[in-house]
């Protein structure tokens, strides 16, 4: 039985405009510039202004009062407009993270590192079916330079995918050629035989042919550090285990890293998005945005459209001025948009020099507060959400260096004194304490709890561990030194 209902309900829609300022929000300086030359070239009724008579700001000096925010009046977008009318890429919205779209930038200047090993091989003396062989195990080379899989599953992968009968024996004689190709320990099966690659193609010193000893029969004891048994084994002294010791540190533990990092190292360069600079214990606060072009709408265009609602229109005409009023709506939603991103920015830097004002004049990780975003959002007034966007992949240059704004965040701890403190003011301190341990005997886990106890930290050993892991420090054992 068909019949109609007649239902009343409530639902929230982003306007193109508010599409704009999201997206917006989440882009670095240099993305915006591109942002903004792209709808340029889209929108003719938008223009560059070139002949400024006005001097650019060069700096924009925080006074730190946040109570008087600046709000810019919210455009109409005309009551005879529907969302049909509206150029479809305005109604487009991304859901992809920024980090998302810059990994899908084409690095079209350098070869990947399995196209550098295949490369080498192919100047090899092989039959097909080897190449073939050779190619596969490479395909299955990770980032590291390791292949994680044993030669049985690659013969029957061969044998599934390719119809190739294989012997582990053939694949084994294959897999010998490829560790003879740069980078030295590409293709092992695990670490202990990427260093010994490493070590076989040197040169054969007396520390090399110890270290090839002890790699092979006290690997274990090795990584443990277990210095005594290995001293003992190979009837050295302690002196000559340092020299060893020293020889394999010196070899790369991931040698497909090394091809990786330095693409990397090319590739990456941080603009910086603000510019806090302490002069005589004062903060001069700076928008770092200044390549961004000023922005107004083609007088050719407002021009043309008081022309067409001025004087009668004919049938044919209705479409160009539906065109014309689209163009120059969209040029306001995206100067508008740009206008209130610098403002949300702004507002929201202040807000973190504010709470983090002696960092910034010290640059000592031990005077940062406790931070999250909603301390933020209450002090500058925004959503946490639009806090979490504006912090996202945005850096601050300062005195000290370079950081991401993620750096001044952090959870609170409170001391035996009752005071708040910084997570991150403990992972400093817990640093410099190992920092300056005796390296023969380095503190535990426990020895440092109870160092932290003495200067009024009371933190569980557990936590010790944790916020060590956080900094990428191993366990007593495995910082142990000769």
């Amino acid at each position: 039985m068909i019949k109609q209902q007649l239902t009343q309900k409530q639902q929230q829609k982003l306007s193109p405009l508010q599409i704009q300022q999201v997206k917006l929000l989440e882009l670095t300086a240099l993305e915006v510039e591109n942002r903004i030359t792209q709808e340029l070239e889209e929108n003719p009724a938008l223009e560059e202004v070139s002949d400024l008579s006005v001097e650019p700001e060069d700096a924009i000096e925080a006074d730190f009062n946040l109570e008087e925010e600046s709000s810019d009046e919210d455009l109409s977008l005309g009551d005879y407009l529907t969302e049909d009318d509206i150029p479809d890429y305005k109604l487009q919205q991304n859901y992809y993270s920024t980090e998302n779209q810059r990994s899908e930038i084409p690095y079209s200047d350098s070869e990947s590192f399995r196209e550098y090993l295949l490369d080498q091989l192919r100047l090899k003396d092989l039959t097909k079916e080897r190449f073939k062989i050779g190619e596969y195990i490479i395909g299955n080379i990770d980032d590291d330079g390791y292949i994680r899989r044993d030669p049985e599953s690659l013969s029957d992968d061969l044998a599934f995918q390719y119809s190739m009968e294989v012997p582990v024996e053939e694949i084994m004689k294959v897999l010998k050629i490829i560790t003879e190709l740069d980078p030295a320990g590409v293709g092992a099966f695990n670490l202990q035989k990427c260093l010994l690659l490493q070590l076989y193609r040197k040169e054969k010193t007396p520390e090399r042919k110890t270290a090839i000893a002890v790699l092979e029969n006290y690997f274990d004891n090795f990584t443990k550090k277990q210095y005594e048994k290995i001293c003992k084994g190979l009837n050295i002294s302690e002196e000559e285990l340092k020299n060893v010791v020293k020889e394999i540190m010196s070899l790369n533990p991931k040698p497909g890293n090394a091809w990786e990092s330095n693409m990397d190292a090319r590739m990456t360069h941080i603009t910086p998005d603000f510019i806090v600079e302490a002069i005589n214990g004062e903060l001069i606060f700076t928008m770092a945005e200044q390549n961004v072009p000023e922005l107004r709408i083609n007088k050719e265009y407002s021009n043309l459209f008081a022309d067409y609602m001025g004087g009668k229109r004919s049938a044919g005409q209705k479409e160009a001025v539906i065109f014309v009023k689209q163009k120059l709506d969209s040029a306001k939603w995206f100067i508008d948009a740009i206008k209130q991103r610098n403002i949300t920015l702004q507002n929201t830097m202040l807000a973190i020099i504010k709470i983090q004002r002696n960092f910034f004049l010290t640059g000592e990780e031990t005077v940062l507060k406790p931070m999250i975003l909603k301390d933020v959002s209450e002090l500058c007034g925004y959503d946490i959400s639009t806090v979490s966007r504006v912090v996202n992949s945005k850096y601050v240059q300062t005195n000290w260096g370079v950081y991401s704004l993620k750096f001044f965040f952090s959870e609170a701890i409170t001391n035996e004194e009752g005071e708040e403190i910084s997570t991150r003011e403990i992972k400093s301190i817990l640093k410099s304490y190992i920092e300056t341990e005796n390296k023969v005997k380095p503190l535990t886990d426990s020895a440092l709890v109870k160092k932290l106890k003495k200067n009024g930290y009371d933190i569980a050993r557990r936590t010790v561990a944790k916020y060590r892991e956080h900094l990428n420090i191993p366990i007593a054992r495995l910082r142990k030194e000769i």
